[in-house]
Parts: structure tokens; sequence; C-alpha cells
């Protein structure tokens, strides 16, 4: 009986690693988790690791009415449509009212992600702001993300 039990876990422990060596292979698998930080650094710079973006939203959003002294939260997805690791440098502001949030990771081949900002609702009535992605993406290094909107009082 001991035997058998024993011949059961190791067949089901040489199945496991046959199936997470399976998913290892799959193009894009876990390959951005796994650059060292000189490597994302280089990705950057070195247009060999120059890859495409494709923003599934469009890059310019109308949000319509806004409410004044609120604050606005604006997303952008993308993916990652070429075959190298999209490794996304910077993400910066038009102006100190629109935070966005860095990323802090690299994304591989097929990956999909979210660019994500915070807009502190004040400013004039029509709000015209700019959110700039810096990454390793050919034929443009940067993006412009723009998004609109009108601002108005909130009615109590």
């Amino acid at each position: 009986m001991k035997y058998i039990l024993l011949a059961a876990a190791v067949t089901l422990s040489v199945a496991a690693c046959k199936t997470s060596d399976k998913k290892a292979d799959k193009p894009g698998a876990d390959t951005a988790t796994q650059l060292t930080p000189e490597q994302i650094e280089k990705a950057g710079k070195d247009s060999a690791n120059f890859t495409t973006i494709e923003w599934i939203d469009s890059t310019t959003r109308n949000l319509g009415n806004l409410n004044l002294n609120e604050e606005i939260e604006v997303t952008f997805r993308f993916r990652n449509s070429g075959n190298k690791v999209l490794v996304v440098q910077k993400v910066s502001a038009g102006c100190g009212c629109t935070i966005p949030e860095q990323l802090t990771r690299p994304y591989a081949p097929g990956e999909e992600g979210i660019v994500k900002a915070k807009y502190n609702g004040t400013g004039h009535d029509v709000v015209i702001k700019q959110i700039m992605v810096e990454a390793n993406t050919t034929p443009e290094k940067v993006h412009t993300l723009t998004f609109t909107g009108t601002l108005i009082e909130k009615k109590k």
C-alpha cells in the first residue's frame, strides 16, 4: 500500500512539473516579471528592444460634465502589441492638477495594462488635460493621452 501511494505521489509530481513547463513555454508567459533592473533600463534605450503599443481605448476621452472640486479618475487601456517586453519608463501630466499613477512593471507581449490618473476637478469651465506616457515603443517613444470635460457646479 505504501508503494502505491508513493508511486501515485511521484506520478502527480511529474505531471505537475510538465504542466508548469508548458505554461512557461507560452510566448510572453511571465517573461516581464523576470527582467532585472538593468534589462528594464536597457529596454528604454536600446532600439533592438523596442516594441509597439496598442491603445485599446482611444487616446482622447471626453468625460462630459464633471463636478467642480471633485476628484475624477480617468483610465486608458493598452496592450503590448509587439514581440518584445513593453517597459513604461515614465508617466507624467501637463499640470499639477492631474496626478498620474506610475507603472512599476514591464508588460509581456500580448499583455494588457492600464494608465490611471486622478484630476482634482478644479480650473476653468472647459477642461483639456494631457498625460504623457514614455515607453520603449516605436515609432514613437512618447504617447499623449488627452481627456476633456466641462466643469459644472454640483447641484445640492
